[in-house]
């Protein structure tokens, strides 16, 4: 079965004018449930994650503050949301349910966070939209209950994972693959286990052909016995903040060679959705619900 956590908190709302499509959370399970490709009891609500999972992976400082709502202008500027106790609720949620998610992977091979990627959260601070590391807390709890040994996170969304490469750059047990548009956020780059800095205008065939070269070599040489996939739909050319030229169907062929590989090797995935910027909402829904049917072909 596939499980995917989706809770009325993704859908947290902004104020009018923000360019964060906070919608496409409501309208991606709508989308597949009205389409049959998924049915109501494979949305669970994940509740929140607790204190001590938290502090696994962020510093206690920048959480008390980030509770308490103590954040400075600054902080908040960098984070580019407008701070709210909701919004809080929200972010602690997020990684519980890749937390539960990574669970329901081992038993059946894939599961997927509807909201999650919050990969620009570092251990001190958020940025990006990113108040708390959803995949690096889930990373850091599998490992601290001994659940794995080695964890590869494949990070496609077009904006380097610079939090997750920060928080993992001493930690031999968890490899970082990023590849993202070079000339994009954030200016300054932390430094993954493998960073691909892809030209500006980079389209379907020159992006798959990387993609093809690195990953594969990747499982052999990591081994990892878990996979964590961010699969961003920032990479199409519709996007506003992507800069990259990726087509819908070239999307459809990243996931698809990403999840297959994981599912030839039979190891364990979850797939938090990350960014997604398109101006037109039904091509940034379209493209996050290729990545569940995907997933839904493979494994069952």
């Amino acid at each position: 079965m596939l499980y995917i956590s989706w809770s009325p908190l993704y859908c947290h709302p902004l104020p009018e004018g923000h360019r964060f499509p906070m919608e496409k959370y409501e309208l991606i399970p709508e989308q597949l449930l009205y389409e049959g490709t998924i049915q109501s009891e494979n949305l669970y609500d994940p509740g929140k994650i607790d204190e001590p999972t938290i502090l696994l992976t962020h510093e206690a400082a920048y959480w008390e503050k980030l509770k308490h709502q103590h954040l400075s202008k600054k902080e908040i500027r960098k984070v580019g949301f407008p701070l709210s106790p909701l919004l809080v609720e929200r972010a602690i949620s997020i990684p519980k349910g890749t937390i539960q998610n990574s669970m329901f992977a081992m038993e059946y091979g894939v599961a997927i966070n509807g909201a999650g990627g919050t990969h620009h959260a570092f251990t001190n601070r958020g940025e990006g939209f990113c108040l708390l590391n959803d995949i690096a807390i889930a990373a850091n709890w599998l490992l601290a209950e001994g659940l794995v040994q080695r964890v590869l996170v494949v990070d496609l969304d077009v904006h380097q994972g610079n939090g997750t490469a920060q928080i993992f750059q001493d930690d031999p047990r968890v490899f970082t693959f990023s590849m993202h548009c070079q000339a994009n956020y954030p200016l300054q780059k932390e430094t993954s286990d493998l960073d691909i800095g892809l030209p500006v205008g980079a389209g379907d065939e020159y992006y798959l052909n990387q993609l093809r070269h690195h990953l594969p070599p990747l499982l052999d040489q990591v081994e990892p016995d878990f996979i964590f996939y961010l699969s961003g739909v920032d990479i199409l050319h519709t996007d506003k903040l992507g800069r990259l030229g990726c087509s819908l169907q070239g999307c459809h062929e990243r996931d698809s060679f990403v999840l297959s590989l994981c599912h030839r090797h039979q190891i364990p995935v979850v797939i938090s959705l990350g960014g997604g910027y398109s101006p037109q909402i039904k091509d940034i829904v379209e493209a996050h619900c290729q990545t569940f049917r995907i997933a839904t072909d493979l494994w069952f």
